[in-house]
């Protein structure tokens, strides 16, 4: 058999994936190792993709899709962010996995660098190196409250790095960047000609905190920054957190103008279109009632307020969680500097699966991610479970 090319063999397994998997083999098992929603969808999206089926509506559609869908999408982003809403800066693209590797194909050729998250989302790094790229991790330590910091990301830079990666609020670590910290790392971008790539997938959800996109800051938003004499700023959403939908594989690229004629060769050249069906439910679940975004927003809230409960009264400290739906916790204490081993002993032995801290990067030994998406029942259950630490004397 014909070897892999090295970018392709070198690609790390995701250990995310890894431990889930092997929870859904272990019976009864209590599985907080994953972000998958637990409502089930709203039934005006289901019955609008259904719709399409029904009357035929599979054949292809343009490559950035459906103009009412990015009307719709066009339209959250201006309100997200405060920026035009112009529907041709739109790409509707088969879920943000899909338009992480179609931004950064565009991007990026053999040998360039992208400052990613250390912790952060695994596939940030994977995806760069699969289309022949160097990640370059940017710490995000404890004592910082797990927030990047300029001079840390200044020291990076090379003459071959191209992109900076954000992610707020943060997978895995629940933290929200406040106004002033996006604006400045906007400025870094600018000043260093670098693009950015802002993935804001849990933008609906964030705890007594707003959250701010980065393209507010850049050219033409309406805070832009001196040094934004062109926008830089590419930003991805997602329906899958927001509205429950991750298998149906739809969200949106925001680029900025001149994008476009690049951008549409390339989906032609990976998934020509997403599926029609798909962008008819997420066109429902844009323009229609937000009654799932509400109660979500109270769950995710209230599973935080539950399983902090939990770790204080063991003693296990954590992140404060300001958005997103995942809780950050420190099991340094019972890890024994193999946070990955310990979890499948975890799981094993007391049939919980949390995703080890590694899977999101070398700074997150001795940390787990804990998903507060599911059954309150069942977080409570399972974090109960876990070793607290010595007691001080």
């Amino acid at each position: 058999m014909p070897s892999a090319p090295a970018r392709v063999a070198n690609v790390p397994v995701n250990q995310i994936r890894e431990i889930t998997q092997a929870a859904w083999a272990v019976p009864d098992s209590i599985v907080l190792s994953i972000g998958e929603p637990a409502f089930p969808v709203a039934r005006h999206i289901l019955e609008a993709g259904m719709a399409a089926l029904d009357r035929d509506d599979t054949n292809y559609t343009p490559n950035a899709g459906i103009g009412p869908v990015r009307a719709a999408f066009a339209s959250r982003f201006a309100s997200l962010a405060g920026v035009d809403d112009d529907p041709s800066r739109i790409f509707v693209v088969a879920g943000a996995q899909q338009g992480l590797h179609l931004a950064l194909s565009t991007l990026i050729g053999e040998g360039d660098e992208v400052l990613v998250p250390d912790p952060g989302y695994p596939t940030f790094a994977m995806t760069v190196g699969l289309l022949g790229g160097r990640p370059v991790p940017y710490p995000l330590v404890p004592g910082h409250g797990f927030q990047p910091r300029i001079e840390d990301l200044q020291g990076l830079v090379t003459p071959t790095t191209r992109v900076l990666m954000l992610n707020s609020p943060s997978n895995p670590l629940g933290s929200v960047f406040s106004h002033d910290l996006t604006r400045a790392l906007v400025r870094f971008a600018h000043r260093n000609d670098l693009w950015i790539i802002s993935d804001e997938c849990y933008e609906a959800f964030t705890y007594d905190v707003p959250h701010v996109s980065p393209a507010r800051f850049d050219a033409g938003g309406p805070e832009a920054v001196a040094e934004a004499t062109e926008a830089r700023v590419i930003t991805s959403l997602t329906l899958s957190k927001t509205y429950g939908l991750t298998g149906l594989r739809i969200g949106a690229l925001v680029v900025p103008p001149g994008m476009e004629a690049v951008l549409s060769n390339v989906m032609e050249a990976t998934v020509s279109c997403v599926s029609a069906a798909s962008q008819y439910a997420g066109l429902a679940a844009l323009t229609g009632p937000q009654d799932y975004v509400r109660t979500a927003l109270d769950h995710y809230r209230a599973n935080r307020d539950e399983a902090t409960a939990v770790l204080d009264r063991l003693g296990i400290d954590y992140l404060d969680a300001r958005g997103a739906f995942y809780l950050w916790a420190d099991l340094r204490h019972a890890t024994g500097g193999d946070v990955r081993a310990w979890t499948r002993s975890f799981l094993a032995e007391h049939g919980v699966a949390l995703a080890p801290g590694t899977a999101f990067g070398s700074m997150g030994e001795g940390w787990v991610r804990i998903a507060l998406c599911g059954r309150t029942a069942d977080l409570v259950e399972g974090l109960s479970r876990l070793p607290a630490p010595p007691r001080r004397s």
